[in-house]
């Protein structure tokens, strides 16, 4: 059996074993588990290969591109922002950021763009990777575009602009960039090992991301559907991931880079309501806004249920079967890692690893890695 580095309690030994079997068969090339007991990391897992070849271990402090579990992260700067006042979700965007009421969205809320409904969920075309990388363009762009649904009327998932239009808003109440402000109010304080973008001093340390192939898109796509506006509007692909432009970026929906302890570590805040590693960053009222329903049902883009609060989506056997119901929220990156902050039983999980599954919200490794979770639990309790 792979051997798997770490500590881990003896109730949750069967998770353990779940993660050594995955690496066995190659199914994980790396990975790193962990969940925190209200503040007591029970589990603190790593095992298998930081790269494809197979010649370097995946290390203690390895980190990797979190894709969309980046998202996770600038909505809960956006909720420090609102504890301390700079942001209300209930008010207008174009009151923080004016140039955005142009094409009929003076209405739109902040609330509207945590929870995916401003209509808002791609660029416009055309729209390329460069003018991705160029923020002024991002932004401006976002600003000057029409929504392609009715504001507040359902989800359509932000695949790739939620970080933009987070890290705007982030930019124009506290005038530190996203990444500067998740460092400094967020990474810091709660001595988390994540980041927007990665420095280069961290590169080191990163593993590269193992994808599967993708399928092209069909011909006979409708270019008018949400979803496909959505996917076309959306430039950043896996060939993009681990370069050096792409970690220089800051990309709050995309380019995060941390490992399952560093998430835990910031994510638990919302676990344990407000209050993590000895700081309070939100007041338990905030935290509960997270909890409002902003949106139930078939997501526009993802094809799927989702209901979604504010910034997070909610726990509904509809969406992922192994996650039980209560007051749970969570949201996965592209191909399984997930963070997941469960405030009835005050617990944090949280995964990420190098070999990228199958599965649109998370993989069968990360369905099963639930299960045991849970098992785990509520056998003792």
């Amino acid at each position: 059996m792979t051997a798997v580095e770490g500590k881990c309690t003896p109730r949750f030994e069967p998770l353990r074993a779940a993660l050594a079997a995955h690496l066995e068969s190659g199914d994980e090339l790396g990975a790193a588990i962990v969940v925190d007991v209200d503040g007591v990391m029970e589990v603190d897992l790593w095992g298998g290969h930081a790269d494809e070849a197979r010649s370097a271990p995946w290390g203690e402090d390895t980190v990797v591109n979190l894709w969309s579990a980046t998202k996770t992260l600038s909505s809960l700067a956006a909720l420090v922002l609102v504890d301390r006042g700079a942001l209300d979700l209930d008010r207008p965007v174009a009151e923080y950021w004016p140039e955005f009421g142009a094409q009929g969205k003076q209405d739109i809320e902040v609330r509207h763009v945590l929870a995916h409904t401003s209509g808002l969920s791609g660029w416009q075309q055309p729209f390329t990777m460069d003018d991705l990388y160029d923020w002024p363009t991002a932004s401006a762009r976002l600003a000057e575009q029409a929504p392609w649904w009715k504001p507040g009327t359902a989800s359509g998932y932000h695949m790739q602009t939620q970080g933009q239009l987070v890290g705007e808003l982030v930019r124009r109440v506290s005038g530190r960039t996203l990444a500067e402000f998740v460092e400094t109010e967020i990474a810091g304080p709660l001595d988390a090992d994540v980041q927007i973008g990665a420095r280069e001093t961290d590169w080191r340390r990163i593993a590269p991301l193992v994808a599967p192939p993708i399928a092209g898109i069909p011909a006979d796509l409708d270019l008018e559907a949400i979803f496909t506006r959505t996917l076309l509007g959306s430039p950043a692909r896996d060939e993009h991931v681990d370069t050096p432009q792409w970690r220089h970026a800051e990309f709050g929906a995309l380019n995060g880079h941390g490992n399952a302890r560093g998430m835990a570590r910031a994510l638990s805040l919302i676990s344990r309501r407000g209050e993590a590693n000895g700081r309070r960053l939100l007041s338990p009222e905030t935290v509960d806004r997270i909890f409002d329903v902003q949106a139930d049902g078939v997501d526009l883009v993802l094809g799927v249920p989702v209901r979604w609060g504010m910034g997070y989506a909610l726990a509904d056997p509809k969406t992922i079967p192994d996650m039980p119901t209560g007051t749970i929220c969570f949201w996965v990156g592209r191909g399984g890692s997930i963070v997941m902050m469960d405030l009835d039983r005050r617990v944090t999980f949280a995964y990420t690893m190098n070999r990228l599954g199958d599965g649109l919200l998370g993989s069968e490794r990360t369905h099963g890695y639930i299960r045991h979770v849970y098992e785990a639990l509520d056998a003792t309790n």
